[in-house]
């Protein structure tokens, strides 16, 4: 770290220029301004500040807030997500061991009586302990080194936090929990001797049922989305739980925050009814998609699904529905001559279950993007290609 960053003036210049539209090229190619302050220096927290405007805006609000290389900030918990895991635990203690730049842990610190962050890089260890000052959160202890090694040292803990890291020396970026560092399954009995409780972030990309299997003990999996895009899953494991895995999506929007629940046995048990589009379509959000609760969420709401591979729903009336709602306004059989003959010329267009992709069938059809109307090309249950006309219900 270097100190002369947080002077006033320095500080001054960084916020100006963050809310300018500055190329950052532009300003390591001129030079800083300051004496003992690079332009490399200036340029990471300019970058960093504007990164946090969206991601991070209780630390883009703050005044003398130190940031990280932007590697450090990509790979960190949007403060939305961390603020939904933290609602996950409570007690006295908890160790972070793969702190990083501290998000998770701020939040953390709001739940538990101490956390403690381990970092094995020493520098991001300083920053976050900085941030932690400055935002007066006294009751987070920074350790630098290896988190496994720092945790062999500790008594019991209330809770153990892990978020490997996906990026391998020799295998690049990896998805597998055996090929993240640490390598959680290989280390869950020096974990469970510490902790009865484990959390760990993975990848939204991390196959549900390959995950499961590399775990043990698992009681719940969080499916969570931000606007409908999948961020994160995140895995409770209790040394002392031997019963079904609970799954738990979650779409945290604006305003609302969708969620369904089911347990992962009761998915390939059931089977959903099929049946012809009625008054109303559902699609359900990202998170549920990503679950895989594709018979669950048609039984819950007693929905007809259009066919075993669409994953697009429907019923005469309309409900309350964790993913978004259509009135449908007709059905047309997947022939041009048809198309051609509605006039439709411009709307959204989305293809579940079908073989031509969004960019072929605006082409073929010569319908430009965005309006009112919504379309789905899909296949009914009898593999017949069908093109469904809705109208988005907003309320």
């Amino acid at each position: 770290m270097n100190p002369l960053l947080l002077h006033k003036e320095v500080q001054e210049f960084i916020t100006e220029k963050s809310y300018s539209t500055l190329d950052i090229s532009t300003l390591i190619l001129s030079g800083s301004p300051f004496e003992g302050v690079s332009a490399k220096e200036l340029a990471q927290q300019i970058q960093g500040k504007r990164k946090a405007k969206r991601k991070l805006p209780t630390w883009y609000a703050k005044n003398k807030i130190y940031y990280p290389p932007t590697l450090n900030l990509e790979q960190t918990s949007s403060e939305i997500t961390a603020l939904y895991k933290s609602k996950l635990v409570s007690g006295a203690s908890l160790i972070d061991l793969t702190g990083g730049f501290g998000i998770d842990d701020y939040f953390f610190a709001k739940h538990m009586t101490t956390v403690i962050h381990c970092e094995l890089n020493a520098s991001l260890s300083k920053i976050a302990a900085h941030n932690f000052e400055i935002f007066g959160q006294e009751n987070i202890q920074t350790s630098i080194g290896d988190g496994l090694d720092i945790l062999k040292d500790h008594n019991t803990l209330d809770w153990i936090y892990i978020d490997p890291s996906r990026r391998h020396d020799s295998k690049g970026k990896v998805f597998f929990l055996e090929d993240c560092l640490p390598d959680v399954p290989s280390n869950l009995s020096l974990l469970f001797s510490k902790s009865n409780n484990i959390l760990i972030k993975t990848s939204p990309l991390l196959d549900i049922q390959i995950g499961s299997n590399a775990l043990q003990n698992i009681k719940e999996i969080h499916v969570v989305a931000v606007d409908n895009e999948v961020k994160e899953l995140i895995w409770i494991l209790d040394k002392t739980y031997i019963g079904d895995i609970k799954i738990i999506t979650a779409n945290i929007q604006k305003t609302t925050l969708q969620e369904f629940s089911f347990l992962l046995k009761d998915e390939a048990k059931q089977s959903a009814n099929l049946g012809l589009p009625m008054t109303y379509l559902y699609e359900p959000n990202a998170a549920i998609l990503k679950s895989g609760s594709f018979q669950s969420i048609a039984t819950a709401f007693e929905l007809k699904k259009l066919h075993v591979n669409s994953h697009l729903y429907t019923s005469d009336h309309k409900i309350d529905f964790p993913g978004r709602r259509f009135e449908i306004i007709a059905v047309y059989p997947y022939q041009k001559k048809v198309l051609s003959k509605t006039g439709i010329t411009k709307a959204n267009i989305t293809i579940r279950n079908f073989p031509e992709s969004v960019a072929t069938l605006r082409k073929k059809f010569k319908i430009k993007d965005g309006g009112d109307i919504y379309l789905f090309f899909t296949t009914d249950y009898n593999n017949k290609k069908k093109v469904i006309h809705c109208k988005k219900i907003t309320s």
